[in-house]
Parts: C-alpha cells; sequence; structure tokens
C-alpha cells in the first residue's frame, strides 16, 4: 500500500498496460495491483485525428475494455505519445523509422502528452485527465543517433527514446512532469485516485 493515499483510493487496482515502465512506476510508490493488459487493438477504435486528444481517447478505451472483465476493479489506462510540430510519433517500426524520428528530435523541443482514465464499472466511476510535458533535445550527432538506435532501447518506446534509460542523455531539459515522459504522471494519477475515493 502507498503510504500518502488512504486505503479506500487504492483498493483492487488493475492496471490496463503490459509497460514495463508504469509497472515499476506504481510498485515504487508502493501500490498492490493486478496487470490485466488491454485487449489488441483496443485503440484501433479511437476516432480523434488531433494527437494532444488522442492519448486521451486511447487511455480511456483501455480502461474499458479492462474494466468489462473486472468490473469491481479500479481499471487504470494510459497511453503516451510524442509531439513534434501537431504530429505524433508512435512506437517505430523499424531502426530507420527510428532513426528518423530522433533526427527530427535533434535540437528541439518536443511535448509529450500521456492520457490517464480510471474506471470502475461497478459503481459506474469514469475519471480521466491527460497531462503534458515539453522536452527538449540536445543537438545529437549521425554517429550518436546510430549508436542509440542500434543499442534496441528505443524500438517499443513512443518517439524511438526512453528518458528513464540510456535516452537520458539525449535530453537537454524536461519543462513539467519528469514521470510522464516515462509513462505514467504520478500527479495526475494521485489526483484521479484521491477522487476516485472521495
Amino acid at each position: 500500500m502507498n503510504p500518502i493515499l488512504p486505503e479506500a483510493a487504492q483498493r483492487d487496482l488493475v492496471l490496463a498496460s503490459r509497460s514495463q515502465r508504469r509497472m515499476d512506476i506504481l510498485r515504487g510508490l508502493g501500490f498492490e495491483f493486478e496487470i490485466l493488459p488491454a485487449g489488441d487493438g483496443v485503440e484501433d477504435s479511437a476516432t480523434s485525428q488531433d494527437p494532444f486528444e488522442r492519448p486521451l481517447e486511447c487511455a480511456r478505451l483501455k480502461a474499458d475494455d479492462v474494466a468489462r472483465r473486472r468490473s469491481g476493479a479500479l481499471c487504470i489506462g494510459a497511453d503516451t505519445v510524442v509531439i513534434l510540430d501537431g504530429v505524433a510519433l508512435g512506437k517505430p517500426n523499424s531502426d530507420g523509422e527510428a532513426y528518423r524520428f530522433l533526427r527530427s528530435l535533434s535540437g528541439r523541443t518536443h511535448t509529450v502528452v500521456t492520457g490517464l482514465a480510471l474506471r470502475r464499472l461497478s459503481d459506474g466511476l469514469g475519471l480521466s485527465a491527460s497531462e503534458r510535458t515539453d522536452v527538449r533535445f540536445r543537438d545529437l550527432t549521425d554517429g550518436e543517433i546510430t549508436r542509440y538506435v542500434g543499442s534496441g532501447e528505443g524500438r517499443d518506446k513512443a518517439g524511438s527514446y526512453a528518458v528513464q534509460g540510456l535516452g537520458a542523455a539525449l535530453v537537454s531539459s524536461i519543462n513539467g512532469c519528469y514521470y510522464n515522459v516515462v509513462g505514467l504522471p504520478v500527479s495526475l494519477l494521485f489526483q484521479l485516485l484521491k477522487k476516485a475515493a472521495a
């Protein structure tokens, strides 16, 4: 249990995600939770074309999908995107695409958006919000990008990097919630959990 929140705010938690990063953050905060990923392709039914709104819709879809299987549980859905010039950079399909993503981010500021949703069907609870963080990359050389891509760390990450790993060396500054860039905005999560228990 997390000692900061009342027990009622963290009872029967289910994480609707396969993300090791999100699991690690929750465990580090002392939460006890079940892991039940949303079904494959659930987010494909999202209709929003706005890259800043889509993560929130996807988070809701994930939480709803899992809540239908665990109606009494408080299900946590999350979705993170990297946005540059109004375009979302998702997980790269190849090392070549990862290289292109990182080259476009080099020396520039991008925005990381995470949508976060809590859903419990037994009492109709539904809460959601999103967090934005601006991240600036330092100027990267071709060799640095090639070596980072070769490490494989960014292959399953939005924007092709992991700020909590080797990717920290790519970043010159972060304006906002660091944990949002990792994939789970902690302050926002606590706000929503407190509302859920009110």
